[in-house]
């Protein structure tokens, strides 16, 4: 048992590519606090972390960058043909891993939490957890999609999955084991079936669904949901100009990758931001706006929903990518507390990676620092 009062803690692990962080962002959705801790892990040796000198000790200054940060690629080479090198490795970061987590378990709100991370079973990070869940897929799948997603060809796939422990294992120790055929239908079904045991009567508060009118009062935001799917699609690909053209099943798909912020006047939908807070920090990629709407009000409510809903996943910063006339809109952006930067002035590691990652092309990068009491900060 996890030992930690008021909070239950769903261990969540799989090998590759069997979706285990899709039904950690669905979890997300259903309103639990997710951790990805492998993540954490590469936090905890980015420069000035704790782990930083401790590794460099380790292994040597030939791992350094020229910007004096750990090269993951490096390291990864040498790890991963190396065991005791891996089990070297391990003794430094999993110690303080599980320090992070702990300290973002008992700041969270939510009384759920999930931590995401694919050597649960074999580290500390069990002892944390009430459950243990797992995410499952034939090895045919899972190849499928090493090979359209990453560009794996078929014998680097097998290698990568057969080089994990066995998944059978994983499943056998198992309280709950969800399926991932690759239908998101089918998953969302298991994923609020296995929640409901977890909260029984576990209801969506928003209604079936949404009406999108002109508006004519208040503006409001409020978080959508995948059963809104068919609303969202029509509004993206309406308010883009059919710039983004999105069906129910692309957007019930990008809902094990992101949220929806959707921006309401008078319970009508005139606005959407497409967002996601991943390694603690906030990323908007899509905003979209009615035409009719005062622009800055329209920000200023669904950037604030976004950063509200951030704060309760404890975010650290955020990046907003902003496109087209948005992307001039500086007097608003600065009102709005955001400053127009650029990847590599962004400081820390983990904010200069999350904007390389997320920019979209010909967008314009604004960023805001959220809170100061960062995990495994500087010492």
């Amino acid at each position: 048992m996890s030992n930690i009062p008021g909070k239950f803690v769903i261990g969540l692990t799989g090998n590759i590519a069997t979706g285990k962080s899709v039904v950690r962002r669905m979890l997300e959705h259903l309103g639990a606090y997710t951790i990805d801790a492998d993540a954490l892990t590469h936090r905890a040796y980015a420069k000035g972390a704790p782990g930083y000198q401790q590794v460099i000790d380790k292994f040597g200054k030939w791992l350094l960058n020229r910007e004096g940060e750990i090269d993951r690629q490096k390291l990864g080479n040498l790890v991963f043909s190396d065991a005791e090198a891996m089990s070297q490795l391990e003794e430094i970061v999993h110690p303080l891993v599980r320090q992070a987590t702990e300290m973002l378990i008992k700041r969270a709100t939510q009384p759920v939490i999930v931590i995401e991370a694919i050597k649960l079973l074999e580290g500390d990070l069990r002892k944390t957890c009430d459950s243990i869940w797992v995410a499952n897929a034939p090895e045919v799948i899972q190849v499928e999609r090493l090979m359209r997603k990453r560009g794996f060809t078929r014998d680097q796939a097998q290698e990568r999955i057969r080089a994990q422990s066995a998944q059978s294992a994983k499943v056998n120790m198992a309280n709950m084991v969800i399926t991932n055929t690759g239908s998101y239908d089918e998953l969302w079904k298991q994923v609020n079936e296995a929640w409901k045991e977890i909260i029984p009567g576990a209801k969506d508060a928003l209604p079936d669904t949404l009406t999108i009118k002109k508006p004519t009062g208040e503006l409001s935001a409020q978080r959508g949901k995948p059963k809104h799917a068919s609303s969202i699609a029509e509004l993206v690909t309406r308010l883009s100009k059919g710039k983004r053209k999105m069906n129910v099943g692309e957007v019930m798909e990008s809902f094990g990758d992101k949220a929806y912020m959707l921006l309401q006047m008078d319970g009508q939908v005139v606005g959407v931001a497409g967002w996601q807070v991943e390694n603690l920090v906030t990323r908007t990629t899509d905003i979209f706006l009615e035409d009719n709407i005062d622009v800055s009000k329209a920000l200023e409510t669904l950037v604030k929903g976004v950063e509200s809903a951030s704060g309760e996943l404890q975010s650290e910063a955020s990046l907003i990518f902003a496109m087209d006339n948005l992307a001039a809109q500086d007097a608003i952006w600065q009102k709005l507390g955001y400053e127009k930067r650029t990847p590599e002035t962004l400081g820390v590691q983990a904010w200069q990676e999350a904007a390389e990652e997320a920019s979209p092309a010909g967008s314009m990068l604004y960023f805001k620092q959220l809170r100061q009491d960062r995990v495994l900060r500087p010492i």
